[in-house]
């Protein structure tokens, strides 16, 4: 029986000139991947892995928290598109990293990727002035999504760095 582990993913340098929507999806990609790419080769059970005591964040419930984030801002803020959500049922707002323990991450790194297919193909045809309400009362162009996206990565990737020296050691980009 082989052992599932992480693929590594496909990882393409971000544009470094263009139009302002190729910039910003060029830089979304890449935190997209960077992020694949500190899990790449870990095993379900290391994935799984808390980084220090008390915490309980992963590398698992990292890709599981953006899989929701991407369906939250993208298809469901953005597009207008009713869904459930993956991991946090109602009552459970943290499952995407509190319930780590039994998922099974071959099945959650396929939802991130498909998950990702289906956000930019629902923001396909949107200016990036399209607006829209937040449940807050806020309104909030898809503009300003992207950077969010991007910002939200940058964040969580940096956690993914400490995560990963912590497994075996591997730093870097």
């Amino acid at each position: 029986m082989t052992t599932w582990t992480a693929p590594t993913p496909n990882r393409e340098r971000e544009p470094l000139t263009g139009p302002e929507r190729q910039m910003l999806q060029g830089w979304l990609d890449r935190h997209r991947q960077t992020l694949l790419t500190k899990c790449a080769g870990l095993t379900a059970p290391q994935l799984k892995t808390a980084s220090t005591e008390p915490s309980n964040l992963t590398l698992l419930g990292l890709v599981r928290h953006m899989t929701e984030v991407e369906r939250w801002w993208f298809r469901i803020r953005a597009a207008g598109q009713t869904l459930p959500d993956l991991y946090c049922p109602e009552g459970n707002d943290d499952g995407d990293f509190d319930d780590v323990a039994e998922a099974d991450a071959e099945a959650n790194f396929a939802a991130f990727d498909a998950e990702i297919e289906a956000a930019d193909k629902a923001v396909a045809d949107l200016p990036l002035d399209h607006e829209f309400t937040t449940n807050r009362g806020s309104t909030i162009s898809l503009r300003w999504v992207y950077i969010h996206m991007i910002e939200e990565y940058a964040r969580h990737n940096g956690h993914a760095d400490l995560i990963r020296e912590r497994l075996d050691g591997t730093t870097g980009d």
